[in-house]
């Protein structure tokens, strides 16, 4: 992405480039420059009308993973119809009628024992057939996640990560600082106490409040991230918990400081 009518000349502020604006919300820039220009493009509206365009576009772009698929098109369901019909024509041929077997002047004695035979094979035959169908629908009955074959309590699957994407080691979790500071959305935890019960499991003070709570994609792994002050200014700590935590299990995704040392 370039835009050589804004930013001329390496000045960083308005006009904001929108490289610098596409690199901050992309979180590629440093710790030290992240934490400095947040504060200066939230103050600017045409700096804002853009970041929020680039997040309409990841937006728009992470539906496509939950778009169905396009039916099959008609001429092949009609080729595989036909593959279908000849298959079973040639494993369950049509007898033929009493006129077809036999002309005029024609006897034919029927050996009644060959009969029987003909007849067991083709029941064991299909009773094979459908012994397949029953087993391939368990196998997919088991292979399916959150399906369980089992009268108690089914399997509660695991949240779908939401949010902006992180790396496993929180990389990219500073450029979130800007638009985090001040939310309180708890994501897959639903509630503030649920939060709590996570915080102190790490070891940390529960009455300490966040300066902001977003749910974030940690690496592929659903999550929430706090943002706490350390004392420092423009210095943050970064804590993200598993959708799993509580008490007992921290399950911390992250812990890392960020901002001027």
């Amino acid at each position: 992405m370039t835009d050589e009518s804004r930013g001329i000349g390496g000045t960083v502020g308005p006009p904001w480039s929108v490289d610098v604006l596409a690199d901050l919300h992309a979180g590629v820039l440093d710790d030290t420059e992240t934490t400095r220009l947040w504060p200066l493009v939230n103050a600017d509206p045409e700096a804002r009308a853009i970041l929020d365009a680039l997040d309409a576009t990841q937006a728009d772009l992470a539906t496509l993973a939950d778009a169905p698929a396009p039916p099959m098109p008609a001429e092949f369901a009609a080729r595989l119809d036909a593959a279908l019909a000849a298959e079973a024509a040639a494993a369950f041929p049509k007898p033929r009628t009493a006129p077809e077997q036999a002309g005029p002047g024609d006897a034919q004695v029927v050996d009644l024992a060959a009969a029987r035979r003909r007849r067991n094979k083709r029941l064991g035959w299909a009773a094979g057939v459908l012994t397949a169908a029953a087993a391939a629908v368990i196998a997919v009955t088991i292979a399916i996640p959150g399906t369980s074959q089992q009268t108690g309590t089914p399997n509660v699957a695991a949240p779908p990560p939401s949010g902006p994407s992180v790396g496993s080691d929180g990389s990219g979790a500073q450029a979130l600082i800007g638009k985090a500071v001040g939310v309180r959305d708890f994501g897959p935890l639903q509630t503030e106490d649920k939060l709590d019960a996570c915080i102190a499991a790490a070891g940390l003070d529960p009455k300490v409040r966040p300066e902001g709570i977003r749910p974030v994609n940690v690496g592929g792994k659903a999550g929430v991230m706090i943002i706490l002050t350390t004392g420092k200014l423009a210095q943050f700590r970064l804590v993200a918990f598993g959708a799993d935590c509580g008490p007992g299990n921290p399950a911390v995704l992250f812990d890392k400081v960020v901002g001027e040392k």
